[in-house]
This record gives structure tokens, C-alpha cells and sequence, in this order.
């Protein structure tokens, strides 16, 4: 029977690592130099378009 590699896994293991620090780290930069709104929201910026949309009558007239 054949013997299990273990320097191939714990190779395989250290690579992992090494990759999911490296993503953590350019996210932690990229949150650094991209900071978020003070209330939460993930970098979207609010469509004032809308508000000008409903005053100039998209909306269906009301019957009086």
C-alpha cells in the first residue's frame, strides 16, 4: 500500500494559508484606502436622480 505524502499536504496547507492572508491583506489595504460611509452601506453612492425623477411627473397623475 502506499505511504500518504504529508509533506505534499502540509505543503498544500501552508500555500492555502499564505493565499487567504495575502487576500486579507489587500482587502485590509483596499478598506484602508476606500473608507466605507459612516452608516454601513457597501460604497453606494445615493441616486439623488431619483427625487428629481418623481417631480417632473414619471409618476402616473393622481385623478381629483
Amino acid at each position: 500500500m502506499a505511504k500518504t505524502n504529508f509533506q505534499y499536504e502540509k505543503r498544500q496547507k501552508e500555500l492555502e494559508k499564505k493565499k487567504k492572508a495575502e487576500e486579507k491583506a489587500r482587502r485590509k489595504l483596499e478598506a484602508k484606502n476606500n473608507p466605507k460611509p459612516a452608516d454601513g452601506s457597501e460604497g453606494e453612492e445615493p441616486e439623488a436622480d431619483d427625487a428629481d425623477d418623481a417631480a417632473e411627473g414619471d409618476a402616473p397623475a393622481q385623478p381629483q
